[in-house]
């Protein structure tokens, strides 16, 4: 169904069913993405403060086949938040609805809205002594609707898994104004389809979420991290499951690192300190949250001695203090820093079973290097099976004179993690920069089912058309 612009008419018309200073001008910031890749169109942006206001704005959207871009933290680098065809949309922030609504320590519950900052978050979960676990780069500025949206993953999927593993209840507005409540804190809850899994990973095109009750969780007692050097990727492996046997649900986060994204610090960020004098081909940020009477420092100690002894392990360093754990954690979050800096060609938000993760590594580097003589940063969560896999150009080349290839060397990436059954999309989404990749590798049923489920929820099509889901005109 063809769409209407949310130009100053509509906007006019809106803006006398809702309080003053509702509606503005969509400022710079509202059009711009991390990446630089689009551009946006969107000529006002709604402000709405309740999620009853939301649902007018919403509903008049849907009467005047206006489209709604939803907007969070505009974090999101597949263009999920922006878009440049179609007549301009109407841009739905909720920064105004951020408000911790309520905590209840005792059931490890938060209901937050929707535009929450997650630092805000974690930052309330723990004055009533509790976690809310879900962490990435972005927490200072990311929204909790953005990142159920999307169903961000972070740092600790391992231990407390993505977005979605986290939510108990989600209140939202459908697209036709009508509004979902349930907010509700219960473990169980067997009445049929759960909207909320619907709604959480759908990137804002079947609705817009307003509010959610989160899970928190106990904070460790005691914390410890360390940086491992391994052989290669396959004893990445090993060391986590001999990590697993002897220290169980106790590890938050294990990462990968190559010397590829050691050498990019050294290369972008040179006042970056590195913990070793040599950078390691391959190395493992571990990181243990136990209970109390457990010493994390102690229980690294052990994984290494068995580690070292069966060859999984070449060298290691514990953190020493709290400064020390901080300094590990600033190497692995200041490579995808470097990574700007450096400027990829093609960029790779990826996931493979586990055990295949290093034949995607060892097949991967030979098939890219038939294309080019480029450099690959392979870094990311192995403990859950996703890489960022990212292809430079040569030392003292740019990437400019790759764009030719840029095609090429993502359908080479792209393929191989379909043979090897994995996901072109991790933690990301789809966004707009990944809709063809869905049609291409995505499964048959599962598009049609998701096609039926939007037409069926949005028939008019007004909600973030052409994310997710190519637009149908």
């Amino acid at each position: 169904m063809p769409l209407n612009p949310a130009d100053d008419a509509f906007a006019g018309t809106l803006a006398q069913h809702l309080p003053e200073d509702t509606l503005r001008r969509a400022e710079p910031r509202y059009l711009e993405e991390p990446r630089g890749r689009w551009q946006g169109s969107a000529l006002w942006v709604a402000l709405p403060r309740s999620t009853d206001e939301a649902a007018i704005i919403v509903r008049a959207c849907n009467d005047a086949s206006v489209a709604i871009l939803p907007y969070a933290g505009g974090t999101g680098l597949v263009g999920g938040q922006i878009t440049e065809d179609g007549p301009p949309p109407l841009l739905v922030s909720l920064e105004r609805m951020n408000a911790v609504r309520e905590v209840f320590p005792r059931e490890n519950v938060l209901v937050a809205e929707a535009g929450a900052i997650l630092a805000e978050v974690q930052a309330a979960a723990l004055e009533h002594g509790r976690l809310f676990p879900l962490s990435l780069a972005s927490e200072g500025t990311a929204r909790i609707g953005g990142l159920l949206s999307t169903n961000a993953g972070g740092l600790n999927v391992l231990r407390y898994g993505n977005a979605r593993d986290q939510v108990l209840g989600i209140e939202a507005v459908l697209p036709d104004g009508s509004i979902l409540r349930g907010l509700k804190r219960l473990r169980k809850d067997n009445t049929g389809y759960d909207l909320r899994h619907l709604l959480i990973g759908a990137e804002g095109s079947l609705g817009l979420i307003t509010a959610a009750a989160l899970k928190l969780s106990p904070v460790p007692a005691g914390t410890g991290t360390a940086f491992f050097t391994v052989p290669g990727p396959s004893a990445a492996l090993d060391l986590l499951a001999l990590a697993r046997e002897q220290i169980g649900e106790g590890i938050s986060a294990f990462e990968l690192i190559s010397r590829t994204g050691l050498d990019f610090l050294t290369e972008a960020i040179p006042d970056q300190r590195q913990p070793f004098d040599t950078p390691p081909e391959w190395c493992v940020l571990i990181e243990l949250g136990l209970a109390k009477g457990l010493d994390p420092a102690e229980a690294l100690q052990t994984l290494f001695m068995e580690a070292f002894d069966r060859g999984i392990v070449e060298d290691g360093l514990v953190a020493q203090s709290e400064q020390q754990r901080q300094d590990f954690w600033a190497i692995r979050e200041r490579i995808p820093e470097a990574n700007r800096v450096i400027e990829a060609i093609s960029s790779h938000d990826i996931s493979v079973p586990l055990g295949l993760v290093p034949e995607f590594i060892d097949r991967g580097a030979p098939l890219l290097a038939a294309i080019g003589p480029y450099r690959i940063n392979c870094f990311g969560h192995l403990g859950d099976g996703n890489l960022h896999y990212n292809v430079f150009p040569p030392k003292g080349g740019r990437r400019e004179d790759h764009y030719d290839q840029r095609e090429a060397i993502k359908r080479t990436v792209h393929d191989l993690v379909a043979e090897l059954n994995g996901s072109v999309s991790a933690e990301h989404g789809v966004g707009r920069l990944k809709v063809d990749d869905l049609e291409r590798y995505g499964d048959p049923a599962k598009l049609a089912a998701m096609r039926a489920i939007k037409a069926a929820l949005d028939p008019k099509g007004i909600f973030n058309p052409g994310a997710v889901l190519r637009s149908v005109s």
